[in-house]
């Protein structure tokens, strides 16, 4: 029996247009760039973009090589990334047909860059990969604007309707104190 090699491709969509305008507002790149995919964006349309990519810059010999093992086994809108299935020999197709992209496959797609962050040979570690990176772009954006106090999110959402103040002193008196009521029982 033959196996049959996959590589795991995870890709962010990244809008430097969106980032421009909003560089003038004092938001971090991380924000600025990271920004949502619309709704309307499916796997579906993704695969017939990748498709016709692929075969518009490598012709029946690329389309015919990637047709029988392509496919989208993750999207988010929220953080604008997906993971594509692709055979091992083929790969490379797939990477240069997205890095040569620049619009989002739907009506009026806005200009975008994909980026190819991970190639991986199992599903885990791709998904690994975009759980660490989404953490990590979340931790960026909640970083506290230089020369001002409030955080980033709170500039581009607003602040909370309600927000709750917790005071978090140790009391070291009164753990003692609770300590040895329960060594004296």
């Amino acid at each position: 029996m033959v196996r049959i090699k996959n590589r795991y491709l995870l890709v962010n969509i990244l809008y430097p247009e969106n980032g421009l305008a909003q560089k003038k507002a004092q938001v971090p790149d991380v924000v600025a760039f990271n920004q949502p995919t619309t709704d309307s964006l499916t796997a579906q349309a993704l695969l017939r973009m990748v498709r016709a990519e692929v075969a518009f810059y490598f012709g029946d010999h690329g389309a015919g090589a990637i047709s029988e093992s392509l496919s989208v086994k993750y999207l988010s809108h929220a953080t604008s990334t997906f993971i594509l299935r692709v055979s091992r020999a083929h790969y490379k197709f797939v990477w240069a047909a997205l890095s040569l992209t620049t619009t989002v496959p739907v009506n009026e797609g806005k200009g975008c860059i994909f980026s190819v962050v991970r190639v991986s040979g199992t599903m885990r570690k791709a998904e690994e990969e975009a759980i660490r990176r989404a953490r990590q772009n979340i931790i960026k954006a909640t970083r506290i604007v230089p020369g001002d106090v409030n955080s980033t999110l709170e500039t581009i959402l607003g602040k909370p309707e309600s927000t709750v103040d917790v005071d978090m002193r140790n009391d070291s008196a009164s753990d003692e104190e609770e300590e040895n009521s329960m060594v004296e029982q």
